[in-house]
């Protein structure tokens, strides 16, 4: 399991994934759409390279909105694998 990150290093990293943000200890970010459909296929995509990673985000739909929150439960706190996780998503977005 990795260890997590120091703070100032989660807000080092915070330049290289432009539109998140740490807070309440997680990396959140908040992607909007065109529309439901548009959300929800993101989400499938990003579910499935989730899966791929083995790190699930914490995260919510609202017509085209999806809340994200991006933490290692088991690390108790932000690892390298949420910012590579969160990578990812924006790549999709």
């Amino acid at each position: 399991m990795a260890d997590p990150l120091s703070d100032d290093d989660i807000q080092r990293r915070l330049a290289g994934i432009p539109g998140w943000a740490y807070e309440n200890g997680a990396l959140h970010r908040r992607f909007e759409f065109a529309d439901f459909n548009e959300a929800f296929g993101f989400m499938t995509r990003a579910a499935l390279v989730a899966e791929k990673l083995d790190h699930h985000p914490d995260w919510s739909n609202s017509w085209n909105t999806v809340t994200v929150d991006i933490v290692s439960h088991a690390a108790g706190g932000v690892t390298d694998g949420c910012f590579e996780l969160a990578g990812r998503m924006s790549a999709l977005a």
